[in-house]
């Protein structure tokens, strides 16, 4: 098979346009072209009067040799298309089936293939299933009434459901797992073009269907799914694990559990330190989201009046600081929403999402910055360990950005926040939130460090898009769920220091958005795989 590299085309070419381009490059005629497919189409707004498509295209054609022996461009060249292999069973015995905790993108794509390979998973969530958590989250942006176990934290899908659906990853890999699950999202219903797009996406609205076409998949291959199971305790007689207590009071055996228990399972965390499980501080990034208007940063992305079939424009940002501290953007959510994300009674915490269409009138991004031990030593508490510092320290902050709303968003311009005042009224900027907002004082909810590190990144990235740090841009708080506060130490076989604990995922401290926990849960299902025989 050929690969062609760097074919472009402007924007608003048609499918005919293509495929001419192809033969062209490869200088065949249409009856040689045997098929051809897209492998990654990327936007170069460089030129923002010749805007284009650069695109990676796969070729079968009968007239291969010929073509790489008389081609001197390295933009073709000869390709072995490589696919997921899942590992075939290992030679242990199972006396159980596997136990999956968690049903975010880890946890629901480890389950997905220990069901397709044979070993009949228990996958157990805390939350409701997917439409009736959408209907719990609903209730809580429109009335404030928490359910603490189902919620944007909690639920079919994990916190990714209610995002911007970002399925790019900068993970490299060779294994063609990334590959595998986007192939699997497409097979529960995802569009075709996230196969190939550069920075492909899921809303919430498509990912709440998807998430629960892969629930019944894995119930039709003998898979089992429990909604509002959580898991408070595990037996681990000797180090080694025998079960797990569902709700304080079903004692369910098991020798396997895989942890996919997401970055916000607090009370997890503290319950594995208290069995001694082996885990480690790690940094993590705190901030605000920022609003600007839509159509501001389009214009700045892709000029004025970008066709619309490139969609709302995204961005990537990235400043370090004089006093040596990062400040960046974090899910961009293009037009999208900010959400009230909080999981837990009396504490506020914000977060991004966005529908497939990305119709919404704004954009708004994390903008956070990096903070370690260090910064959350001083809220150590006495008695606990103080791996659990970061969740002290995330704990204060929310706790803050409730006082600052009085239960409700907090928000304060830009410009405000600058100069250190609450704000009286809005500019031009309407915020688009999910949940109740009231203007508070956003910057006394962060350490005074990271206010100014923020106030210097933002005014930094005015100069790579022009009006970022415009006075009336929206800032609420606070974005504390960037990543996990603490890792879950694995060995090589990926098992953690009580044998029979597999972590996985974001929450355990190995991945970074939806695809990277997406492929650590499909690591996880192999190494069960290669260990144990299945269950059928």
């Amino acid at each position: 098979m050929i690969r062609i590299l760097q074919l472009k085309l402007p924007v608003l070419h048609t499918e005919k346009e293509l495929e001419e381009k192809i033969l062209h490059t490869l200088r065949i005629r249409p009856e040689e072209l045997k098929s051809w497919k897209i492998v990654r189409r990327s936007i170069d707004a460089r030129k923002k009067d010749t805007l284009c498509f650069v695109y990676q295209i796969d070729v079968e054609t009968p007239k291969e040799k010929k073509i790489l022996a008389r081609s001197k461009h390295n933009e073709i060249m000869s390709i072995k298309p490589g696919r997921y292999h899942f590992p075939n069973p290992g030679d242990q015995t199972l006396r159980r089936p596997p136990v999956v905790i968690g049903s975010g993108p880890a946890g629901l794509f480890c389950a997905y293939w220990l069901a397709k390979s044979g070993y009949c998973p228990v996958l157990l969530e805390r939350g409701d299933e997917a439409h009736v958590r959408r209907e719990k989250v609903e209730r809580f942006w429109n009335t404030g009434v928490l359910d603490p176990e189902s919620n944007v934290q909690f639920g079919e899908g994990g916190a990714g459901t209610f995002s911007d659906g970002k399925l790019n990853t900068t993970v490299k890999d060779s294994s063609g797992r990334n590959h595998e699950v986007l192939r699997i999202f497409c097979e529960a219903g995802a569009p075709e073009e996230i196969l190939y797009d550069q920075k492909p996406h899921l809303g919430t609205d498509q990912l709440i269907t998807i998430v629960q076409n892969m629930r019944r998949q894995i119930e039709t291959w003998g898979g089992t799914v429990r909604f509002g199971a959580q898991v408070t305790d595990f037996d681990v007689p000797g180090g080694s694990l025998a079960g797990v207590v569902i709700n304080g009071e079903e004692y369910l055996e098991t020798e396997l559990a895989v942890l996919a228990i997401g970055h916000s399972a607090r009370d997890t965390f503290f319950l594995l330190d208290s069995k001694g499980i082996l885990m480690e501080q790690k940094s993590f990034a705190v901030g605000v989201r920022i609003e600007h208007p839509q159509a501001m940063i389009d214009e700045n992305q892709y000029g004025s009046c970008p066709p619309k079939i490139l969609g709302a424009a995204p961005y990537k940002l990235t400043h370090t600081c004089g006093n040596g501290r990062g400040v960046y953007s974090f899910c961009m959510c293009p037009g999208g929403y900010v959400v009230n994300a909080s999981s837990e009674e009396g504490m506020t915490a914000v977060n991004g999402m966005s529908y497939s269409d990305r119709s919404g009138p704004n954009a708004n991004s994390a903008m956070i910055v990096t903070v370690g031990p260090a910064d959350f030593a001083s809220c150590h508490q006495e008695g606990t360990s103080p791996v659990l510092d970061g969740i002290a320290f995330q704990r204060r902050l929310e706790r803050a950005a409730f006082r600052a709303g009085n239960g409700k968003i907090p928000v304060q311009l830009f410009g405000d926040f600058c100069e250190n005042r609450v704000s009286a009224q809005l500019g031009d900027v309407e915020p688009s939130i999910c949940g109740a907002w009231t203007f508070g004082d956003v910057r006394s909810i962060l350490p005074e460090t990271v206010s100014l590190s923020l106030a210097e990144g933002i005014r930094a990235f005015d100069r790579k898009i022009a009006g970022f740090a415009r006075a009336d841009a929206v800032l609420s708080g606070v974005e504390s769920r960037t990543s996990s506060p603490l890792r879950i130490v694995r060995n090589s076989e990926f098992e953690s220091s009580i044998r029979g604990i597999y972590p996985c995922g974001e929450g355990a401290g190995y991945a970074g958005g939806i695809t990277s926990a997406a492929m650590d849960g499909l690591k996880i299902a192999e190494a069960i795989s290669k260990k144990y025989k299945n269950l059928r």
